[in-house]
């Protein structure tokens, strides 16, 4: 066993971390992986900066996982700012305060070397590996990033399309009106548009879904009646289940979506839109089905320190 590493990954929704070490055959082995829901892309939209409060959510994540990788022994730490911290006018107060409380500077990274680590960490964590070329979807907050390859990255592109960018700017009914949703869609077919002049996946033999929205769809979509993450992973959901999860989910109310047994209570306001962009995804790649991968852009900054 390697000395453990730890990996701080820091969305527009969620914070994660990742404290893990490999084993014999290279594989990551998990120590400790957790999430806060800390919804640091609140308003980033619409005012270009990070609130206050969540700036206080934010440092007091920062001083629950510094108290997790002090106890479990990590000497390396890598921390990863992605989406809404890009987009900040003041992302030198969130820089200054994760380096007082974790001991290391976010790391901004742009959307390609996200897509970078999305593949990485994807790939690593399926077993067997299906059919190759993959093409990887990264639902975020904030953005999307679409990466196509086998053995690595040959191309890549990070748009600005998430489930709370989506939810703020256009779903803002509860349930969203039919007008919002056709907006919505339209707004998402474009930036899926962009995306397919820089990633061509007409060749692609497999869609690979990440993140919150694509394994919430997928607990939906399997009947579960509370979150299971194993049974989550390596599953096959079809473009109709997606589609048909996604007709539920924005048809019901916010109280409705709570009550949903599978529901992180950080998603349930922006499940709609983050399933919204998932189905059009796969309504414009032609794809018949997804595989969902628990093991995303967290498990690539792992590996990127081992």
């Amino acid at each position: 066993m390697f000395d453990p590493v730890a990996a701080i990954d820091c969305g527009t929704n969620s914070i994660r971390l990742l404290v893990a070490t490999v084993d014999d055959q290279g594989q990551l082995v998990d120590l400790d992986r957790r999430m806060i829901v800390i919804r640091l892309g609140e308003g980033v939209d619409k005012t270009g900066m990070i609130s206050p409060a969540a700036l206080d959510r934010a440092f007091a994540a920062c001083d629950e996982f510094a108290d997790v990788v002090a106890r479990l022994g990590a000497q390396r730490v890598r921390f990863v700012a992605t989406s809404a911290s890009r987009d900040a006018s003041n992302r030198q107060d969130f820089v200054d305060g994760v380096k007082a409380r974790i001991g290391v500077e976010p790391e901004v990274i742009s959307g390609h070397e996200e897509a970078a680590l999305s593949f990485a960490g994807a790939t690593q964590g399926l077993h067997p590996l299906p059919p190759s070329p993959y093409v990887v979807i990264d639902i975020g907050g904030g953005s999307t990033e679409f990466v196509l390859g086998t053995d690595q990255p040959e191309a890549s592109m990070s748009v600005d399309m998430g489930c709370v960018r989506l939810t703020e700017r256009l779903l803002v009914s509860d349930p969203p009106t039919r007008e919002e949703i056709d907006q919505a869609s339209e707004f998402v077919d474009s930036l899926i548009a962009r995306a397919g002049t820089a990633v061509d996946w007409s060749g692609a033999a497999t869609l690979i879904g990440l993140a919150g929205s694509v394994t919430t769809v997928a607990a939906i979509a399997l009947g579960l009646d509370e979150y299971d993450s194993e049974r989550i992973h390596g599953s096959r959901i079809s473009a109709e289940q997606v589609h048909d999860v996604t007709s539920r989910l924005l048809a019901m109310t916010r109280s409705e979506r709570a009550e949903l047994g599978v529901m992180h209570p950080g998603r349930v306001d922006v499940i709609g839109g983050g399933a919204l962009v998932l189905d059009r995804i796969m309504h414009a790649m032609h794809m018949p089905e997804v595989l969902v991968s628990e093991h995303d852009i967290l498990d690539g900054i792992a590996l990127s320190l081992l």
